[in-house]
């Protein structure tokens, strides 16, 4: 199967004022997950992250909202200013990883 990329947002620091403008994002923290299921084993990989964006006052202005439309912008946001192909190749790389290791972990036993 393809893998599945999504986003999660879990935080976004803003300025309560700033430039004439209430609630003005300047830093996203997001996760950026793929997913891919093999033999019935669902895989994940996961890039963690933070953006930083800079509000000028004139600028266009979307107010925060909670919504999942606010939520689809501020998407935009990020895929306007990283590199999604390499963050995929990323992924991708680490769920291959998982689904066909070529390392693993050598214990001595009397440790565990």
């Amino acid at each position: 199967m393809a893998v599945i990329y999504t986003w999660e947002i879990p935080t976004m620091n803003a300025h309560i004022q700033s430039e004439g403008q209430e609630n003005v994002i300047y830093t996203v923290h997001y996760r950026y997950v793929g997913t891919e299921e093999s033999d019935d084993i669902t895989y994940t990989g996961t890039i963690i992250g933070t953006e930083n964006y800079t509000y000028l006052e004139g600028d266009p202005f979307t107010p925060y909202s909670n919504t999942e439309e606010f939520q689809n912008i501020v998407v935009g946001w990020l895929e306007g200013s990283l590199d999604i192909p390499t963050m995929q190749t990323k992924i991708l790389a680490n769920i291959q990883s998982q689904i066909t290791p070529i390392n693993e972990d050598l214990v001595f036993t009397w440790y565990n």
